[in-house]
């Protein structure tokens, strides 16, 4: 199970919106074969491991990480193609909790007569998906707000300049964290002032399915479909207001970009209802970039579950920017708490990460 583990862990990075898991097929104390889903849209890791040990498939024992599935989406069922290679055994990190599986795989296996075990390094296969569990658990993408900031919690100097506050050591996490996420997300002011491509920008990264999606809230349609965010393969997404003109939504339209129109809550966009049409394209998880009215917002309307925050060691001072912006608390015991937090050097800065669940 600790291959089964390794194997979704090093190959799954471009799978998600599914969840990457790892199998193991082991006959007389040998493996006699092993994958794992690689790629969204690919074979899943059972039948990767299935067609690698081919007849000696037969009698053996399945090691995999996650509940074989028992549905048709964009490839056959798993628990059938388990059944009809004569597999004996299944033993199974945990119980998959999207719907459409929830135990189902382990009801087809056992009607074949298959032996199955579930919860063997449980712990460990969770952590592997937390972002696929939190997502078909709580309906709605987990949301990890993110930011680039100095000691004193600034993202741009008193004239307003941002680039570029943390070292190429932390560039290159955070681009490494854009690879793990299925959504990264800014506002108009953001895009505007920075001008973001949003892509990742990492060697060797091989995704080219149009994830990571880009995601802008602009009620206004202010930035034009020529700007750099609307550059390139990445699916690119943009929410505004029933008062944006519709003659810009049709400029969107016909590069491609898709224009959802959701309410407005005060002066933003409801984000609750940014994230149930998030959902419904699949997306698991969304890093949100800014800017500080953005990040206030998902923390008012307790909408945000993680931080990533990359800490500098300088000192910007006066009147610019926090990364978190808003109205503030009035008094200290309305702060927004954080928990679980944990500090790591990278190059000369220091990435902070934390939870934001109750």
């Amino acid at each position: 199970m600790k291959r089964a583990l390794e194997l979704a862990r090093i190959q799954g990075s471009y799978v998600s919106p599914n969840p990457k898991v790892g199998a193991v097929l082991v006959k007389n104390g040998k493996i006699v074969g092993e994958g794992a889903h690689q790629q969204y849209g690919g074979p899943h890791a059972e039948v990767v491991a299935l067609k690698k040990a081919g007849t000696r498939a037969k009698g053996a024992t399945l090691y995999v990480t996650l509940e074989p599935c028992s549905h048709y989406g964009k490839t056959p069922p798993c628990a059938n193609a388990v059944i009809a290679a004569g597999v004996v055994k299944v033993v199974a990190a945990m119980k998959d909790p999207f719907t459409q599986v929830s135990g189902r795989g382990f009801s087809l296996l056992k009607k074949a007569g298959i032996k199955v075990q579930v919860g063997l390094l449980k712990a460990e296969a969770q952590k592997l998906n937390e972002s696929f569990i939190f997502n078909v658990t709580h309906n709605r993408p987990k949301v990890i707000l993110k930011a680039a900031m100095t000691l004193d919690g600034k993202i741009a100097t008193v004239s307003g300049k941002s680039k570029w506050i943390t070292g190429p050591a932390s560039l290159r996490r955070a681009h490494e964290l854009r690879s793990s996420v299925d959504a990264i997300l800014v506002g108009s002011r953001t895009a505007l002032l920075d001008k973001p491509s949003l892509t990742v920008r990492l060697t060797g990264y091989k995704r080219n399915d149009g994830w990571p999606m880009r995601v802008l809230l602009d009620s206004k349609l202010q930035i034009k479909p020529t700007a750099l965010l609307f550059q390139g393969s990445p699916k690119t997404v943009v929410f505004t207001s029933q008062k944006a003109s519709v003659s810009l939504e049709k400029a969107f339209w016909h590069k491609g970009i898709q224009v959802f129109r959701v309410p407005l809550k005060g002066k933003m966009l409801s984000l609750e209802a940014v994230l149930k049409v998030l959902q419904s394209l699949s997306v698991r998880s969304l890093l949100v970039e800014g800017g500080a009215e953005v990040h206030a917002s998902f923390l008012k309307e307790k909408l945000a579950d993680e931080l990533a925050l990359f800490a500098a060691p300088k000192l910007f001072g006066g009147a610019g920017h926090s990364w978190v912006g808003g109205k503030g608390v009035l008094t200290p015991d309305k702060a927004w708490r954080v928990k679980e937090t944990h500090i790591e050097k990278i190059g000369d800065d220091y990435l902070i990460t934390a939870s934001l669940r109750n």
